[in-house]
């Protein structure tokens, strides 16, 4: 991220954001199947293959490594809870979507190969993409506004806890959390009444009633959970748990619904991480359409 002083690497170990994306698109290099009412997933740039995407070794950067290590040592439950009481009272901004949107766009990243594309421009991309797959108005709005919790750093929060693989806290972890071994700092697995498969939850008892590690996922589900679908809200909320929908882990805590759900989780995945192209959007040429579709299902102002 664009900075005027040398970052601190126990907040900000990532040179930019879409470094931990670059990862994700190396650990899970083909994209999932869609949902049976989903067509196939078509990248915007046609002569860019997936493939083609930063192609990482086989291990991660340190960076990557550094992320992931502070990740997994401070999202505890506690955590969480004192994250959960600092901002769900939703008194730090009130803004449109729109608005946000370009909130968001003042998180610069300068220093990603891919791409040289603003914010701005990856949120057009991704809801431009789903909408020339043909998906209802709802799936286009889901993929224009998805990432749009990652504001939190604007907000002060250091990268650990606004974006990386989302994990449940309060029950054992998983060894398909990526870099599982990182929990060993982690106080909670010192903690024998969280570290059993259900912890302090009960078997089938719903995600609703789990408590995942803090970040722009969880936030802007709990901004928006008024306003969407229920799917919608499941793409929003689940999309960085990639131990349940790409490894298949945590089932024994879902209900059949969150089981179906995740099938709409799984088609959003691929518009997630492989519609950044170098083709730039208009976007003066689409803010009428797309405002137009944000006021179908939001109010001109919410509280961020």
């Amino acid at each position: 991220m664009n900075s005027a002083t040398t970052p601190d690497r126990t907040k900000q170990p990532l040179d930019n954001l879409e470094e931990w994306e670059d990862f994700l698109k190396t650990r899970y290099p083909e994209p999932v199947a869609a949902a049976p009412a989903a067509p196939a997933f078509k990248a915007i740039d046609p002569e860019k293959k997936k493939e083609e995407f930063r192609n990482y070794e086989a291990d991660a950067r340190p960076t990557v490594r550094e992320f992931y290590r502070l990740n997994h040592r401070h999202q505890t439950f506690d955590f969480v809870q004192a994250k959960k009481r600092e901002y769900l009272s939703f008194d730090r901004k009130k803004m449109g979507i729109w608005e946000a949107m370009e909130f968001l766009n003042n998180l610069v990243d300068d220093s990603d190969p891919d791409t040289d594309l603003s914010q701005l421009d990856h949120l057009l991309q991704a809801g431009e993409q789903i909408r020339h797959d043909g998906h209802p108005g709802w799936f286009v709005l889901t993929g224009l506004i998805h990432d749009l919790g990652k504001i939190l750093c604007l907000f002060g929060e250091p990268q650990w806890a606004v974006v990386g693989d989302t994990f449940p806290v309060g029950c054992a972890y998983s060894d398909k959390v990526v870099f599982p071994q990182f929990f060993a700092d982690n106080p909670d697995s010192q903690e024998p009444k969280y570290q059993t498969p259900n912890g302090i939850y009960e078997a089938g008892c719903g995600l609703d009633k789990v408590n995942l590690s803090w970040g722009h996922d969880e936030y802007l589900y709990q901004v928006t959970k008024d306003y969407l679908p229920q799917e919608a809200l499941y793409m929003i909320r689940y999309h960085s748990f990639y131990a349940a929908h790409r490894e298949g882990q945590y089932t024994h805590l879902m209900t059949d619904t969150d089981k179906q759900m995740f099938d709409w989780v799984r088609a959003f995945n691929p518009y997630d991480l492989y519609t950044k192209s170098h083709e730039k959007p208009d976007a003066k040429a689409l803010r009428p359409y797309y405002e137009d579709l944000i006021s179908q299902y939001f109010p001109a102002t919410l509280r961020w």
